[in-house]
C-alpha cells in the first residue's frame, strides 16, 4: 500500500491522471485477497497487481478506457464460464472491482495520499476509505478522527480488515509487524536486510556495542545496547511482536528468553540445540514457566532445510515468520486458484 500512495503523488505531481483499481470482494475461490490494488495510467499499468491473468488484463483494458472517459465505476468478473463475460477463467469464484479515477488537479487526493505516507513511515495504522461511486476518498487515523478528506456516513466496520460498510470500501492501513532479534551476531547481520525485503522492520538488541551499529545494520529500525537483565528498561513487548533470540551465550539466551515468556508475544523463536533446549526448559520450570508457554517457543528456530551457513540459517528464520505471519493473518488470506 505504500508503493500505491507513493506513487499516486508522484504521478500528480507530474500531472499525469491515474486510475486507482481495487478488489472489493470476492465470493468461492479468487486469486487475491479483498485490498489488492494496481495503479493504470494512460499508457498501461504502473504499479501494483490484482493477481495478474485475465483479470488484471482486462481491467487494465477496462481502466484506460475509464481514464479516457475521466468515468469511476465498480465491475464484476465471474471466473467461470458464463453467457454474459467469459474470461477464460473456471476459479469457480466472482471478483468485485473498484475502478477509481484519479485526477492529476485532485487536491484531496494528495492530501490523503501524504498523509497515509506519513501514517505508514511512522507505523501508525488507520483507515483509507474509497466510496464506491466514485467520490472522494478519505483518511481515518485508529480511533476513526479524520485526517484528510471528508469522514464518511454511516457506521464504522467492527473488524480491522478490508470490507466494504455502506457506500464506501474501507481498507486498513497496514503495520508492518517488529522483529526484536537478541543477539547481534552472525546470523543477525544476515537476517535484518531479509526481514526487511519481505515487509518486517527490526530492532536489534545486544549487550556489546560493537554489535549494534548502524554500519553492521544500516536496515534496522532501531539498535538497543543495554544489560541483558534490563531488557524491561529498554523495551516493551506486546503480543503484535516476534521474538528471536540468538546470543553469544546460553545465560543471556535464558535472560531474554524468560523475560519475554513471562509477557505477551507473537512468536518467540530461540536457537540452539535440543540439549541446550532441555537444559533451558528446565530452569524456566524452575522459575514458575508453565509447559503450556515453553510449548509456544520455537525451538530449534526455523524452517527445516537443513540450514548450515548464518545466510542460510536466516532463510529458515525468515521462513517461519511468514508462515506465522500468515497464519495471524488467516482471516484475510488469499485463497483461490493463481490468475493464470
Amino acid at each position: 500500500m505504500k508503493e500505491i500512495f507513493e506513487t499516486i503523488l508522484h504521478e500528480i505531481n507530474n500531472d499525469r491522471r491515474l486510475m486507482l483499481v481495487t478488489l472489493t470482494g470476492s465470493d468461492g475461490s479468487a486469486p487475491r485477497k479483498t485490498g489488492a490494488q494496481m495503479l493504470i495510467g494512460t499508457e498501461g499499468l504502473v504499479c501494483g497487481t490484482i493477481g495478474g491473468g485475465a483479470v488484471e488484463k482486462r481491467s487494465i483494458e477496462m481502466a484506460i478506457q475509464m481514464l479516457a472517459e475521466k468515468s469511476s465505476g465498480q465491475h464484476l468478473f465471474r471466473l467461470h464460464a458464463n453467457d454474459n463475460e467469459d474470461i477464460g477463467m473456471i476459479c469457480g469464484g466472482d471478483v468485485n472491482t473498484l475502478f477509481q479515477y484519479i485526477d492529476a488537479e485532485d487536491t484531496i487526493w494528495k492530501e490523503v495520499c501524504q498523509k497515509a505516507s506519513q501514517q505508514l513511515y511512522a507505523h501508525r495504522g488507520g483507515w483509507f476509505i474509497q466510496s464506491l461511486s466514485g467520490g472522494q476518498p478519505a483518511l481515518l487515523d485508529t480511533s476513526t478522527g479524520i485526517l484528510a478528506g471528508m469522514k464518511p456516513e454511516g457506521d464504522i466496520p467492527e473488524t480491522e480488515r478490508a470490507q466494504i460498510a455502506g457506500d464506501y470500501f474501507w481498507m486498513p492501513l497496514p503495520v508492518s509487524e517488529r522483529v526484536i532479534i537478541f543477539g547481534g551476531g552472525h546470523i543477525a547481520a544476515a537476517l535484518v536486510p531479509l526481514l526487511a525485503t519481505i515487509g518486517f522492520r527490526t530492532w536489534v538488541f545486544d549487550d556489546r556495542p560493537a554489535f549494534t551499529t548502524r554500519e553492521r545494520f544500516p536496515k534496522a529500525e532501531k539498535l538497543i545496547t543495554a544489560d541483558f537483565a534490563h531488557i524491561a528498561d529498554e523495551i516493551t513487548i506486546t503480543d503484535r511482536d516476534y521474538v528471536v533470540i540468538m546470543t553469544n551465550g546460553h545465560v543471556h539466551d535464558f535472560e531474554a528468553e524468560l523475560h519475554v515468556l513471562r509477557g505477551s508475544f507473537a512468536y518467540i523463536g530461540v536457537i540452539g540445540s535440543r540439549k541446550k533446549t532441555a537444559a533451558v526448559n528446565a530452569k524456566l520450570r524452575e522459575q514458575g514457566i508453565s509447559d503450556e508457554i515453553i510449548e509456544k517457543v520455537h525451538t530449534p528456530i526455523g524452517t527445516p532445510i537443513k540450514a548450515v551457513t548464518p545466510e542460510e540459517i536466516a532463510v529458515s528464520i525468515a521462513g517461519e515468520l511468514i508462515l506465522t505471519r500468515a497464519e495471524r493473518r488467516s482471516a484475510s488470506a488469499d485463497t483461490g486458484c493463481p490468475m493464470h
